[in-house]
């Protein structure tokens, strides 16, 4: 990892999945022929209040470190990051007065960003907890010691992991991107798969564990597991045929 712990390679990754996520956005608003120009306001409130959340919602006060000086050095998280957008959407929605679901315009989009911005994770941070054979991503001494990782043995390449996940929910995403019984319905599936993807992924992730052996984005995902249970049965329900008044079993 000649890049361990380099933040400009970071950086360049993520910029490169926002710029892909937006033409992404670009030309599937030109394919359903939707030319309204709050949509890319709607894009826009995402993309900054994603970068706010990123940030904001990871912050240690424990740690008495300034927000400024942790939103130059602290962490960032991608789960964080996806409720911040999620957020500005809804903000820029009552702002703007659009009405219509977005969620099935976005979650390709935000799939692409993510699949993107994993590739600078994978290079420059630290790739997950030893895999216990000979395969995985080995680093050295002084490579470990700058990422708090294990050196000399074989780690998960969790972010690869991610990536394959998310390069997989794209493809099933644009395969049934008409498809949905409702709008906003493959929103709802992305964001629950990808929500037990990464409460699984977390086991071999590498990040600190808080309680009962689990790591904070596993707790956060448990606190959400009710809503995003809710909202999948929604989508099941929508797809199932209401029974004709009179007909008895």
């Amino acid at each position: 990892m000649p890049w361990a712990g380099d933040a400009r390679v970071h950086g360049l990754f993520t910029g490169l999945g926002i710029a892909a996520a937006l033409a992404w956005f670009a030309v599937e608003l030109r394919r359903r022929r939707l030319d309204d120009p709050r949509l890319w306001t709607l894009a826009g409130f995402a993309v900054t209040f994603g970068a706010i959340g990123s940030r904001v919602l990871t912050w240690d006060v424990s740690a008495r470190v300034s927000l400024l000086d942790w939103w130059v050095e602290g962490n960032r998280s991608i789960l964080a990051g996806l409720v911040g957008a999620y957020a500005g959407v809804l903000l820029g929605k009552r702002l703007t007065g659009y009405r219509p679901s977005t969620g099935d315009l976005f979650a390709p989009a935000v799939a692409l960003a993510l699949a993107i911005g994993r590739i600078g994770c994978l290079l420059t941070e630290n790739p997950g907890t030893p895999t216990g054979g000979g395969w995985g991503i080995v680093l050295t001494p002084d490579q470990a010691a700058l990422l708090g990782a294990t050196p000399g043995v074989a780690l998960h390449p969790s972010f690869a992991y991610e990536i394959v996940f998310h390069v997989a929910a794209l493809a099933l995403l644009w395969h049934f991107r008409d498809r949905g019984p409702r709008p906003g319905d493959l929103f709802v599936c992305w964001v629950a798969a990808y929500a037990l993807f990464r409460f699984g992924v977390e086991f071999v992730r590498g990040n600190d564990l808080r309680w009962l052996g689990l790591s904070g984005p596993q707790w956060f995902l448990l606190i959400m597991l009710p809503l995003l249970a809710r909202k999948v049965w929604r989508v099941a329900a929508a797809r199932v045929p209401a029974e004709p008044e009179g007909r008895t079993a």
